[in-house]
């Protein structure tokens, strides 16, 4: 079995077994690599329906690049706790991330909520986020902006006065009331639509069918959330686990 990173050759073979409709196990038997190499390479890099061999080739080259030209100080402050392996910490981020953007969230958002999502804390900077994605701040203002606006993050001051970002135990709850709340205000938009067009009508039925259907999904994913609320709630680890903080960060 070949060892190494992916060449561009092979990444042009990924590229056609996806067009083919080829599942991730049988590109990789036919490359005669890991079925979670190609996994990982295609959801990194904009998953099975965004995925181009030569972005691919290039956003990995720079990835190579930004790794070795990073300074000491960098690679120093992203060591991880329990032992972990840092580069396969920084992949999984990476696929975590393009797996929320194929589920619909910009490509930016999901990755800086993937990053918070796996720091022991659950919380970093504006500056500690963009130096572990390499982006400027900018941008990770921006994400904040939105997941903020999704009810997906947090913010809160600390004792040194910084705005941190937080996902805790309760943000995937609070994301999903939030999005039952907008299928209820379009379910409510929609019935209006009824009384526009006139009952009987073609029109209106369609969109009477498309309010029953919405309304009743937006009630099933209420009644689940709140099933399923205590599953994510996890005991605070040690203090220990908290991820390492720059002094001048």
């Amino acid at each position: 079995m070949p060892g190494g990173r992916l060449t561009q050759q092979e990444r042009q073979q990924i590229a056609l077994g996806l067009a083919d409709g080829l599942a991730y196990a049988e590109i990789a038997r036919r490359l005669d690599r890991p079925t979670s190499t190609i996994t990982r390479e295609v959801m990194r890099n904009g998953g099975p329906t965004a995925y181009r061999a030569d972005l691919a080739h290039r956003a990995t080259e720079r990835r190579a690049h930004r790794r070795k030209s990073s300074a000491p100080r960098e690679r120093q402050a992203s060591a991880q706790p329990y032992g972990r392996d840092a580069e396969a910490v920084r992949e999984f981020e990476e696929v975590y991330a393009a797996a929320m953007m194929a589920s619909g969230m910009p490509l930016m958002m999901g990755r800086v909520l993937s990053c918070l999502t796996v720091s022991d804390s659950g919380s970093l900077t504006a500056q500690e986020l963009a130096q572990r994605l390499q982006v400027s701040p900018a941008s990770i203002s921006k994400a904040i902006a939105f997941l903020d606006s999704q009810g997906m993050v947090r913010r809160e001051r600390d004792e040194r006065r910084r705005e941190r970002y937080i996902v805790d135990d309760e943000i995937w709850y609070q994301a999903m009331m939030v999005s039952v709340r907008s299928t209820a205000q379009l379910v409510e938009t929609t019935r209006q639509g009824v009384d526009v067009l006139g009952a009987g009508t073609p029109a209106a039925a369609r969109l009477e069918g498309v309010a029953r259907f919405l309304d009743f999904v937006s009630e099933g994913m209420a009644r689940a959330a709140e099933q399923a609320r205590d599953v994510l709630r996890t005991s605070s680890g040690p203090q220990e686990a908290a991820d390492p903080e720059p002094d001048d960060a």
